[in-house]
């Protein structure tokens, strides 16, 4: 089956979807089957076709400005189509990846305007904003733009396959009369580390962007508090672009006596053995959304355990209890180890196939 992915940025490291999109592609190519990548909005100046290498498979990627004008922009991506010829389209869509305001209006008409002998695929990587309770007026007002913009898309691709990675989404795809069938993720950290190192530590290590409003100062508190339930002594590992909240995570360590690493960026197998040595990994992004993030899918590859720590977010319908993930709850830290699911994500090329192959 020959396959081509459109995303927003295939910049490596630098863009979540970019980077799983990758790693499907070259799980997918190992698997027997083409693939490539055409990323429609990309921060480069000149469009370009390279191979960028994942896990010692070379995929063949069509980077086109992110300034490239409408018209031009389908040129360069029908070019690809004559030349490639896919049974699929796949389009990884997240509404941020293809405008900075998250509405990319264009988006539909360019796809409809495509010509070829292919079939659809949709995976809703996000939806839309406003589906939680704590959302602004603004933020509902352009959730209702980003629906019209997600039933065009629909519309515009006729009767595609339709994954999401989380049954939450799912249940509001539903409500807008939008089959999609769930598809977890895989992490964008190769699983290279093939054993667990000696650690004189009880190690937390805290991957990838930390998010705003999360209660770390109390987390700590509470693992201060409860420190003799831990065998030895707890240290934090920061690894990848934490971003700008890593300087007051920092802060709080140190107010409470409590040992830190910042690694910054690192080479893919040196993350994937800090994950291997790390007992829990913290996430930051809200709990009915943990599921979305690749940092998550890496935790859970890696076999460590998930302490979700994030702001409150509570979705109007479809809330669920998602299995593998401890929610940090002040004054109520729990730290039970959860017995790690077996590694289906190990296998996403085959759910992949199988869910499109299901049209």
């Amino acid at each position: 089956m020959d396959i081509l992915f459109i995303c927003g940025s295939a910049e490596i490291s630098n863009d979540g979807v970019g980077d799983y999109t990758r790693r499907l592609c070259g799980k997918l190519i190992r698997s027997g089957h083409q693939a490539q990548i055409v990323s429609l909005c990309d921060q480069i100046i000149f469009f370009t076709s390279e191979n960028q290498i994942v896990e010692d498979t070379a995929v063949t990627v069509h980077r086109i400005p992110v300034e490239t004008p409408d018209e031009q922009r389908l040129i360069w991506l029908q070019s690809v189509l004559k030349d490639f010829q896919p049974d699929w389209i796949s389009l990884q869509y997240v509404p941020y990846s293809f405008n900075p305001k998250g509405l990319p209006f264009w988006l539909p008409s360019l796809l409809k305007k495509i010509r070829g002998n292919h079939k659809w695929h949709i995976m809703f990587h996000e939806l839309w904003l406003g589906i939680d309770i704590e959302s602004s007026v603004i933020h509902k007002i352009i959730g209702k733009l980003q629906q019209l913009i997600a039933k065009r898309i629909i519309h515009n691709t006729k009767r595609p396959a339709v994954n999401t990675q989380n049954k939450l989404y799912q249940v509001f795809l539903k409500s807008h009369n939008i089959s999609a069938e769930v598809l977890p993720i895989c992490g964008n950290i190769p699983l290279t580390a093939l054993k667990k190192q000696a650690n004189e530590f009880s190690q937390f290590v805290l991957f990838g962007t930390i998010h705003n409003g999360a209660p770390f100062e109390d987390f700590a508190y509470d693992l201060v508090r409860n420190s003799e339930k831990f065998y030895k002594p707890i240290k934090f590992v920061f690894i990848g672009k934490n971003g700008p909240e890593l300087s007051n995570y920092m802060a709080i360590l140190e107010y409470y006596n409590i040992q830190y690493e910042v690694l910054g960026k690192q080479p893919e197998n040196t993350i994937s053995q800090v994950l291997k040595n790390s007992d829990f990994g913290i996430s930051t992004t809200p709990y009915y959304q943990t599921e979305k993030s690749g940092v998550y899918a890496a935790y859970k590859e890696h076999e460590i355990n998930i302490i979700c720590v994030s702001r409150e977010w509570t979705p109007t319908k479809g809330q669920y209890v998602i299995p593998q993930i401890i929610k940090y709850e002040k004054d109520n830290l729990s730290i039970i180890p959860i017995k790690p699911e077996s590694a289906v994500l190990y296998n996403i090329e085959s759910q992949f196939i199988n869910s499109i192959s299901l049209v």
